[in-house]
Parts: C-alpha cells; sequence; structure tokens
C-alpha cells in the first residue's frame, strides 16, 4: 500500500513544508454558521452580553473541528496513531466481543489478551481519527451506550463506541475504537465495511471529549509511554511484531 496522493517528504530534506491555517471540517461548519448567526442577531439588537460569548463559542467551534494537514511516517511495520491526546491506559487484556469474535465468516482477533493502548482527548486535541495501518475495513460496528468520564476504564464497556477492523494484505488485523465522552453525543465514520484506507486516511470523528482504544497484534508493544502526548496519523504507536521495553521520566 502507498500513501496517498499529496506532498511526499523525507528525513533527508525531500519535499516543502510551510504553516497553514488547518481546515474545518465540515461537520464544524454548520454549529459555526448557527453560532454565527445568532452572534449577528444579539449584536444587532444590542445584546452585547449575549454576542460576545456567543462569539467566542464561534472560535471554540471552529478550533474544535480542525482538520490539519498532517506527515504519515510511511514503513510495512509501522502502526501509526489514530488520536490526538494523552496515553492515559496501556493494558493486557482481551479484545472486545464485537472485535474478537468471527462475524459472516471474516476472523476477528480472537479473546487472548492483546495491548491495548488508550489515547484520551480533550477538547483542546483534534477529534479527526484516522487509520493505524493501511488495508481493507472487515468491520465497523457502533453500540449505543453511556457517557461517563472517557478517562474511565470502564467506558471502553458502557459509553457510546464504535469498532472498526483492518486487515492488512498480509492478513495483520488490528482493532481499535471511537469511545464517546462526557459531552460526546455522536460518533462519525467517514469509512464503511469493505472499504480500503491507508495508514493516517481520515476515517471517523468524535464530537467533544472522548477517547480511542488500540487494539495491537500478539507480539507487538506500543513505542510509546503512558503519558505521552501522540498525534494522529504522525506518531508511531508500535512497530508490528516488535515489543521494546521503553521508560520515560516525566520532568
Amino acid at each position: 500500500m502507498h500513501a496517498m496522493s499529496g506532498e511526499i517528504t523525507d528525513n533527508r530534506g525531500r519535499g516543502e513544508a510551510s504553516w497553514r491555517w488547518p481546515s474545518v471540517h465540515p461537520e464544524g461548519r454548520k454549529f459555526a454558521l448557527i453560532a454565527a448567526g445568532a452572534t449577528a442577531i444579539f449584536g444587532v439588537l444590542g445584546w452585547s452580553l449575549l454576542a460576545w460569548p456567543l462569539g467566542a463559542l464561534v472560535l471554540g467551534i471552529l478550533a474544535f473541528f480542525r482538520d490539519p494537514v498532517r506527515v504519515t511516517p510511511q514503513g510495512d511495520k509501522l502502526i501509526v496513531a489514530p488520536a490526538d491526546g494523552l496515553v492515559t491506559l496501556i493494558q493486557k487484556m482481551p479484545p472486545p466481543a464485537e472485535l474478537s469474535t468471527e462475524v459472516g465468516g471474516a476472523p476477528g482477533l480472537g479473546d487472548s489478551p492483546v495491548t491495548r493502548v488508550s489515547i484520551f482527548m480533550s477538547v483542546f486535541d483534534v477529534h479527526i481519527n484516522r487509520a493505524p495501518i493501511s488495508g481493507s475495513v472487515k468491520r465497523v460496528n457502533y453500540i449505543p451506550g453511556k457517557f461517563l468520564n472517557a478517562d474511565l476504564d470502564k467506558a471502553s464497556e458502557e459509553n457510546e463506541r464504535q469498532h472498526f477492523l483492518i486487515e492488512r494484505v498480509d492478513g495483520t488485523r488490528i482493532g481499535f475504537t471511537q469511545i464517546a465522552g462526557l459531552v460526546a453525543r455522536r460518533i462519525i465514520p467517514f469509512v464503511k465495511a469493505g472499504d480500503t484506507v491507508v495508514a493516517g486516511q481520515r476515517i471517523g470523528l468524535i464530537r467533544f471529549g472522548s477517547r480511542v482504544d488500540v487494539y495491537l497484534p500478539a507480539g507487538t508493544e506500543p513505542a510509546v509511554l503512558k503519558g505521552q502526548k501522540v498525534v494522529a496519523g504522525e506518531t508511531v504507536l508500535a512497530w508490528i511484531g516488535d515489543a521494546p521495553m521503553i521508560e520515560g521520566v516525566q520532568q
């Protein structure tokens, strides 16, 4: 699999790079327009006490739904982070039933414990999620649920969530789950079962604070640390088949 069309860069200076304003995802534009319309109405009526907070809300909405360009590293063994945010949990555990079991003859991840990496997204993080590997989308499974704090471990079993299973051409499968948080009320997929994706491709978003769990293949350990900030589509989360022991220091 190759990267989607775009500027090619490398670690030896090839390519062009410059700062640019991030675009705003269409999902957020309608909310910004509604808030901007209300701001204009209250401004015309002279109700500045309402107009100013609504104006600030417009900027907040635009910032929340920002969709920056990312540079995704390429490599057969690379797994990239599917979400921006803080690595809050790294645990050995069986994948959820929606990812572990066979469905319609298509195998799942199995029920043996694997390493799960949980990435918590605050309202200040980009909420566009990206594919961690290239391959075929084998399932997209939405589960309605509660809206507990997404940082809690039990949120992975009780909250509104959406499971993805992607299989590489060599048969390696990775599952990951979008989990709604306290304020999130909708998880939106951009892909469906049967689609082919490339690593770093946009696959969905979660409105407002939330979390993404990634279930690494057996024999693979993360290349990130608990407490580390990761960037969707850019940070290397793991190398398939590698299990390094990495320690970090908070400072």
